[in-house]
């Protein structure tokens, strides 16, 4: 029994219980057979919800990924059980869009957390359960391209996640091992991440488009099968990131808050 277990092909998807977490949860599926999908987030109601809409078994897993002690749960069971996991996707994370001085310290600090050091610890602990021809998607964002004014501590923890996810896709092609890190970057898309990161109607006014969480994955499956460590949906979004490349960092804050009426 446990050698059936030790074998198991899954999926661990963060973040799986709404927006980009949930659609990868859905495209993943279709794409690749599996026997579980550990599907991870704080609303379990959510998670079981989508045993439903799935082929392979989803197992609900109700974790606060922001709390030390509840990644140490997500470290047991991959002690106790020793899954294949052919596919880890951090999708877990959140946005405040204010001034620095505006929000609490808690507040940062908990962007940090979820966004980066939760995203670490995951990507740490799952890497020894995965095999050649594994990948690992992680959620970045257009703004991990710059800095941006009033998401300041957000647009800072993606950043970290672009370069952390370059930089570790090309250790493990150097150590020869074959498992694809990608970072996942959108512009604006729409989800509810809107509904805890508008904290008023007066910080961000300015949003020049919007995508769907289905055409942004659905070009990061493309994008990771072509061996790219960064996908980016959209035309536009792509000359505005070579647009950041080119510019100083000074002008492009400078548009950006003028976007903003700052």
């Amino acid at each position: 029994m446990s050698e059936t277990i030790a074998r198991k092909r899954i999926a661990v998807i963060t973040g799986a219980s709404s927006g980009m977490g949930r659609e990868f949860v859905l495209a993943l599926d279709k794409q690749q057979e599996f026997d579980e999908l550990w599907l991870i987030a704080r609303r379990r109601d959510r998670l079981e919800a989508l045993d439903a809409l799935t082929r392979a078994p989803v197992r609900a897993i109700a974790l606060d990924l922001s709390v030390q002690t509840e990644i140490d749960k997500y470290k047991e069971m991959l002690t106790a059980e020793k899954p294949d996991v052919r596919v880890l996707v951090n999708a877990a994370g959140f946005g405040k869009f204010k001034a620095f001085t505006d929000l609490t310290l808690e507040e940062q600090l908990a962007m940090i957390d979820l966004n980066d050091k939760a995203l670490v610890s995951m990507t740490y602990l799952t890497l020894p359960y995965m095999k050649d021809g594994s990948c690992i998607y992680q959620l970045g964002s257009l703004s991990s391209f710059q800095p941006v004014p009033y998401i300041n501590v957000y647009g800072a923890s993606k950043a970290f996640v672009l370069s952390f996810s370059r930089a570790l896709n090309k250790e493990l092609e150097k150590q020869k091992r074959d498992i694809r890190v990608m970072a996942v970057c959108p512009g604006w898309v729409s989800t509810d991440f809107f509904d805890r990161a508008v904290v008023d109607n007066d910080t961000i006014v300015y949003y020049n488009r919007f995508y769907t969480a289905e055409s942004v994955i659905t070009r990061a499956l493309k994008d990771m099968k072509k061996g790219k460590d960064v996908s980016i949906c959209g035309f536009p979004v792509r000359m505005q990131v070579y647009a950041t490349k080119m510019l100083p960092h000074g002008i492009v804050m400078e548009i950006w808050c003028k976007q903003q009426k700052k």
